[in-house]
């Protein structure tokens, strides 16, 4: 028989119904910036990954990335439709494995939502739901097992405390590559694209901003002392990002926005993730304020600068912000915050500490993560292109807007005016 300690059985599914919480905030957060025509739609594309990727998670995803292992790179089929018992664990994990299978899948839920902030209002749904099965197949079990789930990445000593690369840096290249491949929106570059409801937006930063808690203070997997620690780096850095981002408007355009700080908000809390639990108070303080310079440059100068249409900043906001985040675990992270030290992921403190080795695997942990989001999009969404012929909608129907033509529906049916 195993202990079942109730208190940590608590924190972890409170935790796991918050970071579940986060993909309606995504839906608001994402839905409060498209136009008026495309708010079903873009708010749908996270909501029927709740279910898709909640089966694919019970039948095959959490075998395939946490039950044995192919080379390091992906798990095996042994757990097929969680069949499995605490004997059969190969990991410790806290406090039971069914209980961090459940907080696992909302991990893989919201991933492949945040790649639809990058292709949104002009992607077919029917392409958006073939995409997403295969993607999570082909990229995120593959690099939850690599990272988290005994693979290669986790054997050479990389960290990544809740989900830095896992989650951020492959949802942010792929929504990049996708944006690529699918092509502009129709007048991109020659007409303005606005938020159509800002309140919408940050009703949705702040949900995920307490969803966070979970996702971040839950990765300690247990309620102690280290669920604590990552609960206050998170806010932290956040709050900081938030006010670099605010002072950055200020200081370029005269006037703070609170599209601005919404985002800023976010960037802060994708920037901590990977280091929540590695990294000191005062460094998530640097590290939410250095997020905000970064990724604003990348929107607002790299982005126009290439020309690609990431359309809601997926790759600027969150493949930026975790990379980031994950070089800074590199530089910041430091042993003993674990409250066993046999159970310490760190095994070399950062670069800023005086070794080096930590910093060079998060390199290089980056560089894998970047390659295999990259290649795993292209390969997913030529399987896609098989299935469903064509990728995105035709001229015609992005003028008319994606949400009567995709859904027959209309989130504001007595509003005839422009979008």
């Amino acid at each position: 028989m195993f202990a079942i300690n109730s208190g940590d059985i608590s924190w972890m599914l409170i935790s796991s119904a918050m970071v579940l919480f986060m993909t309606p905030g995504l839906a608001f957060f994402y839905g409060g910036m498209v136009k008026r025509k495309n708010t079903i739609n873009t708010m749908m594309s996270s909501v029927f990954i709740m279910g898709l990727a909640s089966l694919l998670w019970v039948l095959i995803g959490f075998s395939l990335s946490f039950s044995g292992g192919a080379g390091g790179f992906i798990g095996n089929l042994n757990w097929f439709g969680m069949r499995m018992t605490e004997s059969t664990a190969a990991l410790a994990y806290a406090p039971t494995t069914v209980c961090f299978a459940i907080f696992q899948m909302m991990f893989a839920i919201i991933t492949p939502a945040i790649i639809t902030g990058g292709i949104v209002e002009r992607v077919r749904f029917s392409a958006l739901f073939v995409f997403v099965a295969v993607w999570s197949v082909l990229v995120y079990y593959p690099l939850a097992h690599m990272v988290w789930g005994g693979g290669f990445l986790q054997k050479i000593g990389a960290i990544d405390f809740a989900g830095g690369a896992v989650v951020h840096i492959s949802s942010g290249v792929s929504a990049l590559v996708g944006s690529l491949v699918l092509g502009k929106r129709k007048n991109y570059g020659r007409t303005s694209y606005h938020p159509h409801n800002i309140p919408f937006v940050f009703l949705g930063a702040a949900i995920l901003w307490f969803g966070w808690f979970g996702f971040n203070a839950g990765s300690a997997g247990a309620a102690n002392s280290l669920a604590i620690h990552a609960f206050l780096t998170t806010n932290t850095a956040s709050a900081a990002a938030m006010l670099a981002w605010i002072a950055i408007e200020k200081g370029k355009n005269g006037k703070p926005t609170l599209l601005g700080a919404s985002t800023g908000a976010v960037v802060g809390l994708v920037s901590i993730t990977p280091g929540a639990g590695f990294v000191p108070l005062w460094a998530s303080i640097l590290i939410g304020a250095a997020v905000s310079p970064i990724c604003y440059f990348f929107i607002s100068v790299v982005k126009p600068k290439f020309g690609y249409d990431d359309s809601l900043d997926a790759f600027g906001c969150h493949g930026i912000g975790g990379i980031w985040g994950s070089i800074a675990t590199g530089l910041f992270a430091v042993q003993g915050f674990h409250p066993d030290p046999k159970l310490d992921a760190v095994h070399w403190n950062g670069l800023l500490f005086g070794e080096w080795k930590l910093f060079a695997v998060q390199i290089a942990a980056v560089l894998v993560t970047v390659i295999i989001a990259a290649a795993g999009t292209l390969v997913s969404l030529g399987i896609t292109k098989l299935c469903v012929r064509e990728l995105r909608v035709a001229p015609r129907d992005e003028d008319i807007g994606m949400d009567v033509v995709e859904h027959g529906e209309s989130a504001y049916p007595s509003f005839n005016g422009m979008d």
